[in-house]
């Protein structure tokens, strides 16, 4: 099982959104059983709500579905639990980078990082902004999220084969 942990400022529009359709993606791929996906944010302002309702809409609009959704901050047990912890712009990663151990720095990164079409290294908070705003983030997010599954999957693969040739050699040891 792979754990990601998406995070922004309050997690009520950017993580939620990511979230919700990594979460999505995977589930159509049928690896939504190897891949576990949440998010949080690094300010506690929202906790126990909602996503934004304009985050809501804007999602609800492609078929993605935030309503059970609810905003926590992020915890230092999962600094320890996620194995990917992807945050939504440098402002994000830098708490990140100060709340976590130094030898745990390799989980931290940037979810645009993953991204294909964008050349943006970080997604745009809509929360001040417009309407407009929450479509374009999703624009990004579906993005990174194709990026991020795939390198998933190239994972997944990697490991199942690791795990593969360790039960051919165990057999062979036991055989000899």
């Amino acid at each position: 099982m792979i754990k990601v942990l998406f995070v922004c400022m309050g997690n009520i529009c950017r993580s939620p959104t990511a979230e919700g359709v990594v979460r999505q993606m995977l589930r159509r791929k049928e690896l939504d059983g190897r891949v576990e996906v949440d998010s949080a944010g690094t300010h506690g302002y929202h906790v126990g709500e909602a996503p934004d309702q304009r985050t809501q809409r804007a999602a609800a609009c492609r078929n993605y579905d935030l309503s059970d959704m609810r905003a926590r901050k992020v915890a230092a047990q999962d600094l320890d639990y996620f194995d990917l912890i992807l945050a939504m712009d440098h402002n994000n990663l830098s708490v990140l980078q100060r709340i976590c151990p130094p030898e745990k720095h390799d989980r931290l990164g940037l979810f645009m990082s993953y991204s294909k079409n964008f050349d943006d290294d970080e997604v745009p908070d809509p929360y001040y902004g417009l309407g407009h705003g929450f479509d374009l983030v999703l624009d990004m997010v579906e993005d990174a999220a194709d990026g991020l599954i795939e390198s998933l999957e190239h994972r997944l693969l990697a490991e199942a084969g690791a795990e593969g040739e360790q039960q051919r050699r165990n057999l062979y040891d036991s055989s000899g």
